[in-house]
């Protein structure tokens, strides 16, 4: 039976083509981001053979190539030069590593949990409530936000080792902070976040200088500098309580509205 010949849609846009070198680019960018893997091997290694500056150097490099990989990857395209490859999961895998495993192994050689079985236990709390986090799809929200602590054990062990604290205080961190891995706030993705998104960049860029500056001075940083970076902790913890209370209040107005009309 003769069927009319179908006419081809003038109004779709033609699919973009790209070149070699724009997908050479975005899998340089990959790479970039695996080579994580391989710095979160050496945090381990240099933790084993009790190389601690070097191991807390390596964590140093490990935030700057996560603080800078999604950038790359938004600047390259890389979903779109290279859709097949999801860099997304690669880079939860990375920072597992980097952010949750090599950090707990570097307490553990550094003698900064208790000994016995509850240093086994507060090990395995950072272990396994990122586990969690690192599955859930609502981790990071919409709106550029962490849920719940954003599993920055790295920055606990870089506190426990070049301020010197005890077993005691390092063990209460982990409990603490292992359970605000499931309260659900919403902490600042410093640069994702859009609110005071600047503001919040440039604190985390000097955050990462006050932690080089620590290293170098270790063991015997300058209180200035201490307090300097610690100020940034503060302020980051307030203001992304201050913006999941702010965002609450916001939506209840929101909904009272709604239900008003």
């Amino acid at each position: 039976m003769w069927q009319p010949r179908r006419v081809q849609d003038q109004t779709a846009p033609p699919a973009e083509t790209f070149s070699r070198r724009q997908r050479l680019a975005g899998a340089a960018v990959h790479l970039y981001t695996a080579s994580g893997s391989v710095l979160g091997l050496l945090i381990v290694l240099a933790a084993v053979e009790g190389e601690v500056e070097t191991a807390l150097w390596l964590v140093l490099a490990t935030l700057f190539v996560d603080g800078t990989d999604g950038m790359l990857a938004r600047r390259f395209r890389v979903k779109e030069t290279i859709p097949w490859f999801d860099g997304a999961r690669m880079d939860d895998i990375v920072d597992y590593l980097t952010y949750v495993f090599a950090p707990i192994v570097l307490l553990w050689t550094t003698d900064r949990l208790p000994g016995g079985a509850l240093g086994w236990v507060l090990a395995a709390l950072p272990l396994l409530a990122s586990c969690y986090q690192f599955c859930r799809t609502d981790a990071k929200t919409d709106d550029h936000y962490f849920l719940g602590f954003p599993s920055y054990w790295n920055v606990v062990a870089f506190y426990a080792i070049v301020l010197e604290v005890g077993t005691t205080g390092v063990g209460v961190a982990l409990a603490v902070l292992t359970v605000l891995v499931f309260v659900p706030v919403k902490y600042v993705y410093p640069s994702r976040t859009r609110l005071l998104h600047g503001l919040n960049l440039a604190l985390a860029t000097m955050w990462m200088v006050s932690y080089a500056v620590l290293l170098v001075q270790y063991p015997d940083p300058h209180p200035v500098v201490v307090v300097l970076s610690l100020a940034y902790l503060v302020y980051y913890f307030g203001v992304s309580i201050w913006l999941t209370v702010a965002g609450s209040r916001k939506r209840s107005a929101s909904e009272q509205g709604v239900q008003a009309g």
